[in-house]
């Protein structure tokens, strides 16, 4: 059940009242001292640690591990081995050492 807030004009204090919205607009007209405030919505976007990632939001984030070989988005959902990590980063400290020589 949603929560309504109300600024009570004769206190000058914001009341929270839950209520369907089906009874909201019945509450407003019994209670003409109290405005309605307009606030954001709570949402919940999962519950528990157990959350699984969506199939096709997976292979969104495989193509983007394809875009940025070597990251940690790559690793993960394209399950880029150990020893090609490890070859990139042997074979990009040499270059590196080379360009330098130049």
């Amino acid at each position: 059940m949603p929560s309504y807030d109300f600024y009570n004009n004769d206190t000058g204090e914001v009341e929270e009242h839950f209520m369907s919205y089906t009874k909201l607009d019945e509450f407003k007209e019994n209670n003409p001292h109290l405005k309605q405030q307009v606030t954001a919505p709570n949402f919940v976007g999962g519950v528990g640690d157990r959350v699984k990632t969506d199939a096709g939001f997976k292979e969104v984030l495989s193509k983007v591990g394809d875009a940025y070989p070597g990251s940690t988005v790559d690793q993960r959902y394209n399950g880029v081995p150990i020893k090609d990590q490890k070859t990139r980063e042997i074979v990009k400290k040499h270059m590196d050492i080379q360009s330098k020589g130049k």
